[in-house]
């Protein structure tokens, strides 16, 4: 219904991120991430909406950024329209990827869970789960850049394998907590979460 008023599922998916967002901006690979299209739709439709005035851009180091314009005419009456339709703060199975991927480049974990902020759930005491082990140095720095994008903080853990098997075993309140939650399971090399999940 929306998609058929505003022309475009890509124009859709924007004006939703930026309407659910106002006062923070993105760049155009963490837009194209956020809402899983690709980067030519993502810019068309930042052109289009820039040139009636819903969307502006400011260049900080080199980089442009994009949010949405508050003094915009139409903004309450767009973010009204858009209030039912605004899409839950969720992990796409893209982003999923480009995180698992990104992960992967700084620890050897065999198990990554994405839970809290990261699928859309609020109120939980952790965001991301990971079993293995790490460069702490290098997985700082990139936890520090995902939380830029994600806008929140991202509270996350480092767990051994040996000591997530113990947990699993003794049927710890954390763990049991988390894989009877909301969350999404980004690598399980191991079997142990499918392992746990079959014996239940």
């Amino acid at each position: 219904m929306i998609e058929q008023l505003f022309g475009s599922k890509t124009r859709v998916k924007l004006l939703q991120l930026f309407l659910a967002n106002p006062g923070r901006s993105f760049y155009v690979r963490e837009l194209t991430r956020k809402i899983d299209e690709q980067i030519n739709s993502v810019r068309r439709e930042l052109a289009n909406l820039m040139g009636i005035d819903i969307i502006r851009s400011d260049s900080v180091n080199n980089k442009l950024y994009y949010e949405v314009n508050q003094g915009y005419k139409h903004f309450k009456a767009l973010q009204s329209i858009f209030s039912v339709e605004v899409p839950q703060q969720d992990v796409s199975p893209a982003s999923q990827g480009d995180l698992l991927k990104r992960l992967q480049a700084v620890g050897a974990f065999d198990v990554i869970i994405a839970t809290g902020s990261l699928v859309g759930q609020q109120g939980t005491d952790i965001d991301l789960v990971l079993v293995g082990s790490s460069n702490k140095q290098k997985l700082e720095k990139l936890m520090k850049t995902v939380e830029l994008e994600e806008g929140n903080p991202v509270r996350y853990t480092v767990i051994p394998e040996s000591e997530f098997k113990y947990r699993l075993d003794i049927k710890d309140r954390f763990i049991i907590t988390v894989l009877t939650g909301k969350h999404s399971v980004l690598s399980d090399t191991s079997g142990l979460v499918k392992k746990f999940q079959e014996s239940k």
